[in-house]
């Protein structure tokens, strides 16, 4: 936390999520199912406002997700740091363009 602070760079979401649960002392498995489930949670709200799905729908969607959640959150906690990694160059690069789209929401 302390390189964070010293640190000129704005940190991402998921590390301030993460410095906020280790200061409230919350364990790291129960802090990333929280913050998996949240992230699932968003996802199926913008669902129920994007297509013809009531909040009841909406609700069976997310439950039905949780073992999903639980099996990420496991693997998540035992795979190792050096076989984690990604490329989103096509992420990355509309997400530079989100301002400029119709409709922003599921386009990034």
């Amino acid at each position: 936390m302390a390189a964070l602070a010293r640190s000129s760079r704005v940190p991402a979401y998921a590390v301030v999520v993460g410095v906020a649960a280790a200061l409230a002392a919350v364990p790291l498995h129960h802090g990333l199912l929280a913050y998996l489930h949240a992230m699932a949670a968003n996802l199926v709200s913008a669902g129920v406002r994007l297509v013809p799905l009531g909040q009841s729908d909406g609700q069976r969607a997310l439950a039905g997700l949780e073992p999903a959640v639980r099996r990420a959150a496991d693997r998540a906690m035992t795979t190792p740091f050096e076989a984690i990694g990604s490329a989103t160059p096509m992420v990355d690069w509309t997400s530079v363009q989100h301002e400029t789209q119709y409709t922003r929401l599921f386009r990034s």
